[in-house]
């Protein structure tokens, strides 16, 4: 494979995985009421409060994908959404039945997810945070 259509499968692989987290990031600011009964049903803690916090993590994450800039700090930020969303609210160890079964694919669907999000973490580039660098993209040197 050339480096043109690697560039190429990567960028499309951050939109794809922008996208993922862009448009439940924005559900969750817009409309919150279904998350937030989710939330609660699974005894979420402050559940307001994370709700709003997730989803504005969710959004500039899904910007800074979108726009190659610190693709591996977001990356490395999803990955602990995403253990913690499995352990808090796909906790199929708590339900028994249906419920149990759609928890469950819902932990086995978030650890494709994260391997994903473990792949784009592994192939970017790796830069510190600091405040006169924060808008740069990750492709330029």
């Amino acid at each position: 494979m050339n480096t043109q259509q690697s560039v190429f499968l990567m960028a499309a692989g951050r939109y794809l995985m922008g996208l993922y987290f862009f448009v439940p990031g924005i559900a969750k600011l817009l409309s919150p009421e279904r998350q937030l009964a989710l939330m609660e049903h699974h005894n979420i803690p402050m559940a307001i409060y994370l709700l709003y916090v997730a989803g504005i993590a969710q959004v500039l994450g899904a910007l800074c994908l979108f726009s190659n800039r610190h693709v591996r700090n977001v990356c490395i930020g999803f990955v602990v959404y995403i253990i913690l969303i499995n352990i808090g609210v796909h906790d199929f160890w708590n339900f028994t039945g249906v419920e149990a079964g759609h928890e469950l694919q819902n932990f086995i669907k978030n650890l494709g997810i994260l391997a994903g999000v473990l792949v784009l973490a592994g192939a970017s580039v790796t830069r510190p945070l600091e405040l006169g660098d924060l808008l740069r993209s990750d492709a330029v040197k």
